[in-house]
C-alpha cells in the first residue's frame, strides 16, 4: 500500500535505493529488490528500478575517482553533470553516498527539460536531505554569468536541452542516460568534457546494438551484428567503438574503465583525454569479430568480404576494463559505501519508510549483485582475453555436457592461466588460456 507523505513532497510512497530515500509517485508500484529488464514508463516522476545497479556502480566509480585522484588532484573540485537526470536519483545518491570527506569537492549539476521531474528532485532533496550539508555557489567554480538554475544543498538544477548544457562548461564527469539511444547526445557530451574527463553512457536500444534490429544498428551505429552467444559483448563493443570514433573527431581518445551488458541495457564508463596523437590512432582499436568454424572467434582490423559474412563490426577490439579501478569494485566495498546503517534506516522510517529486516537483507543482496564478479574478472577483462558461453562448451569439446564453472576455473588456473566469470545475465567464462587448453580442461573435468 502507498503511504501518504507530507505535503511538501506530495502523495506517494517511499523506497530506499542504496542509502538514499526515494519518493515514488503514488501510481508506481513499489519496486522489487531484484528487478530485471525494462520497466513500463508511467510518465513524469517515473523511477526505473532495474537501473539501480548502474546507479550504484556510478557512486562507487565517483568515490574511487575522488579517493584515488585518477581524475582530478586531491585539492581540486570535481564538476559532475547528469545531463538527463529525470527525478535525480543518481545525483541525490552522489550527494548522499559519496564519503563525507569528499563531499565538499563535488560540484553537481542536474539537468532535464522536464520541469515536473526537476521539481520532484528539488522537493525530494529538500524533504530528505543528505546527512552532510554543503554550501557553495555554482558560479564560484564554473559560471561567469548570472546563474539561471537553482542551488539546493549541493545540487544545482538546470532546465535545458541536454546538448546545450553539455556544451556550457568543462565538466570532468558526465553521465548520459537517455531513454533509448545516446547517439544524438554523444558529440556534445565529448565536447563538454574537460581536458581529462570521465564519460558514462547508457544505451537501452539493445535490439539495435546486438544486431537483432539490423536496420537500426546500421543507421545509428554504422555496424553489422550477428545474434549469437557473443551478441552481448558485441553490443558493448559497438557502443564503445562509436564513442571512441566520436571522441577522435574532437581530438580526444578513450580509455575504458568498465563496460557491461546489464540485463536490458549497455553501460560503458570511459576516461576521455584530449590528445590529437592518441585520437589519430583510434583505428588501432577498431575492427571486426570473426566467427571461426570451431565456434570460437578472432578479432581482425580489415576483414575480407568472406569474413564480413560471418563477422560483426566495426566495433571496439581493445581492452574493456581498467584492472585497478574495476578490481576495487568488490562486494565489501559496495556495502561499505552504499548500504545504510541502522541509524540511517531508523531516520528514514521516521519520514514514513516501510522497511523490515527482509527488505534490508534483499537490498544488501541487490547491492552485492551490482558488482558481482567484477573484481574477480578485472585483470582478464583489462587485457586480451577470450569469452566462452558455458552452454557452448559441450559442443566445442565434444563432451555432451559442461563441467561446473568452479571446477573448470580451477583446472584452467592449475594449467597456469586465468579464468573468471563475467557479470552477464548468461554464464560466461573469460580466460587468457589458449583454446586447446580450455578444451582439454573441459574434457578433464567432465570425465573426472
Amino acid at each position: 500500500m502507498a503511504e501518504e507523505q507530507p505535503t511538501d513532497v506530495g502523495p506517494g510512497h517511499l523506497w530506499l535505493e542504496g542509502k538514499t530515500l526515494v519518493h515514488l509517485r503514488q501510481d508506481q508500484d513499489r519496486p522489487t529488490h531484484m528487478p530485471r529488464g525494462p520497466a513500463k514508463r508511467t510518465g513524469p516522476g517515473f523511477l526505473n528500478p532495474a537501473m539501480a545497479p548502474a546507479r550504484t556502480r556510478s557512486v562507487l566509480l565517483m568515490a574511487d575517482a575522488l579517493e584515488h585522484s585518477w581524475l582530478t588532484k586531491p585539492d581540486q573540485p570535481l564538476r559532475a553533470l547528469d545531463a538527463l537526470c529525470a527525478t535525480g536519483v543518481r545525483v541525490r545518491r552522489w550527494r548522499n553516498e559519496i564519503p563525507e570527506n569528499h563531499q565538499n569537492r563535488l560540484r553537481i549539476t542536474a539537468n532535464d527539460l522536464d520541469r515536473f521531474a526537476l521539481d520532484w528532485l528539488n522537493r525530494s532533496h529538500a524533504a530528505f536531505p543528505p546527512a552532510v550539508s554543503v554550501d557553495h555557489d555554482p558560479e564560484d567554480d564554473r559560471y561567469l554569468r548570472p546563474v539561471k538554475g537553482a542551488m539546493n544543498n549541493g545540487i544545482y538544477t538546470l532546465q535545458n536541452d541536454a546538448r546545450m548544457t553539455l556544451l556550457e562548461a568543462g565538466y570532468q564527469w558526465v553521465d548520459l542516460d537517455p531513454f533509448g539511444s545516446p547517439v544524438n547526445f554523444l558529440d556534445a557530451a565529448v565536447q563538454g568534457l574537460a581536458r581529462v574527463g570521465f564519460l558514462e553512457v547508457t544505451a537501452t536500444d539493445t535490439a539495435a546494438l546486438t544486431g537483432s534490429s539490423q536496420g537500426s544498428q546500421f543507421r545509428r551505429y554504422g555496424a553489422k551484428g550477428i545474434v549469437d552467444s557473443y551478441a552481448h559483448d558485441d553490443a558493448v563493443r559497438v557502443l564503445l567503438g562509436l564513442v571512441a570514433t566520436t571522441a577522435a573527431r574532437h581530438d580526444r581518445s578513450i580509455e575504458p574503465v568498465l563496460a557491461l551488458f546489464d540485463g536490458h541495457h549497455v553501460r560503458i564508463s570511459v576516461k576521455v583525454r584530449r590528445s590529437r596523437e592518441s585520437a589519430s590512432n583510434v583505428l588501432d582499436s577498431i575492427g571486426w569479430r570473426i566467427r571461426n568454424d570451431d565456434g570460437t572467434y578472432r578479432f581482425v582490423h580489415h576483414p575480407t568480404p568472406e569474413e564480413v559474412e560471418r563477422g560483426s563490426g566495426p566495433l571496439w577490439i581493445g581492452s574493456l576494463w581498467d584492472e585497478h579501478i574495476a578490481g576495487r569494485m568488490t562486494e565489501e566495498r559496495v556495502l561499505a559505501v552504499c548500504s545504510p546503517t541502522k541509524e540511517e534506516i531508523e531516520k528514514a522510517k521516521k519520514h514514513g519508510l516501510a522497511w523490515n529486516e527482509n527488505d534490508q537483507e534483499y537490498a544488501a543482496r541487490e547491492l552485492r549483485r551490482s558488482v558481482r564478479y567484477i573484481s574477480e574478472a578485472a585483470m582478464l577483462m583489462a587485457k586480451d582475453h577470450t569469452l566462452y558461453h558455458m552452454d557452448d562448451l559441450p559442443n566445442m569439446a565434444g563432451t555432451g555436457q559442461a563441467p561446473k564453472m568452479d571446477a573448470l576455473f580451477e583446472a584452467i588456473q592449475e594449467a597456469g592461466y586465468g579464468a573468471a566469470r563475467i557479470p552477464d545475465i548468461d554464464p560466461f567464462l573469460v580466460t587468457d588460456a589458449p583454446h586447446e587448453v580450455v578444451m582439454g580442461c573441459v574434457r578433464e573435468r567432465c570425465h573426472s
